[in-house]
């Protein structure tokens, strides 16, 4: 199964021609803090990852905050993060000031400040580790959705126009049959399983996966309901994903007075769990 996902190589959509230099993808570039002073980082949001509400994407954002930590933290590998959406962002400039609580030997947490003019946005608290260094007992107790290979499934979107919604044509899907809002018929189960990589051919990693488990449609849409907001999430992540496709689930459970959790497990193409993420969102 790994090498027929990994079939199409890198350069299947790359944005440069393939060569023997590494491209630079549109999430790399939008993504990259740049140190302006001790504990301060600039970067420039693009309206590249939009949402429905004409904002950039919340895991868009969290993937900017978890990378400013990470340039602080000589332990490179992210393991949780949880990030707190104070308001929404917009495309323009930011600045993130960032704070060490805590350097050890196995772990180091950190916590950025995203701020757009004299206001806060987003709040990211995040531990490091050298995943390699990780060599304690694994045992997992849940298996990778049974899904077809991708080449069987369908991309739900790609007939689809929707304006202003940037982030749809950063990320590409697979699924066994469109989503029962996409016509107009929720099914009235909120879970959906599907495939997801870069639409550009952006390989995973520790640092995209912040994004990516914020990136699909919101599985609350299959009870009828229009996208909701997030008010925090938190990812585990779990392992370096291997190159190609991931596999995702999604589910929602439980939805009161207006508030709604989802979970979100992804694994990679060798079947590996790579990442865990909860958010709780309020519905528009």
């Amino acid at each position: 199964m790994e090498d027929l996902l990994n079939a199409s190589g890198g350069c299947r959509s790359a944005p440069t021609q393939c060569s023997h230099s590494v491209p630079e993808y549109l999430f790399d570039q939008d993504s990259r803090p740049t140190q302006v002073a001790p504990d301060i980082f600039a970067v420039q949001l693009t309206d590249r990852w939009n949402t429905t509400s004409g904002n950039p994407n919340g895991g868009y954002l969290m993937a900017v905050g978890v990378r400013a930590l990470q340039q602080q933290s000589e332990l490179r590998d992210p393991l949780v993060a949880s990030a707190f959406f104070l308001r929404p962002g917009a495309p323009g400039p930011a600045r993130i000031h960032v704070e060490s609580a805590r350097k050890g030997r196995r772990t180091s947490t950190g916590e950025a400040r995203m701020r757009q003019g004299d206001k806060e946005i987003l709040r990211v608290v995040a531990t490091f580790a050298d995943l390699d260094q990780a060599d304690g007992r694994t045992l997992s107790l849940a298996a990778m959705p049974d899904l077809p290979s991708p080449d069987e499934l369908i991309n739900p979107l790609a007939d689809i126009t929707l304006p202003g919604v940037t982030v749809a044509d950063r990320v590409e899907y697979r699924v066994a049959q469109p989503p029962g809002w996409l016509r107009g018929q929720p099914s009235g189960d909120p879970s959906m399983t599907f495939w997801m990589r870069f639409a550009d051919g952006r390989e995973p990693d520790l640092l995209s996966l912040p994004f990516l488990a914020d990136a699909a449609y919101p599985a609350v849409m299959e009870l009828g309901e229009f996208p909701s907001a997030t008010i925090e999430l938190t990812i585990h992540l779990r392992n370096r994903p291997a190159p190609g496709w991931l596999a995702c689930q999604i589910t929602t459970r439980h939805l009161t007075g207006g508030f709604h959790e989802e979970d979100c497990d992804i694994w990679d193409s060798r079947g590996t769990l790579v990442a865990q993420s909860r958010q709780l969102a309020i519905l528009h």
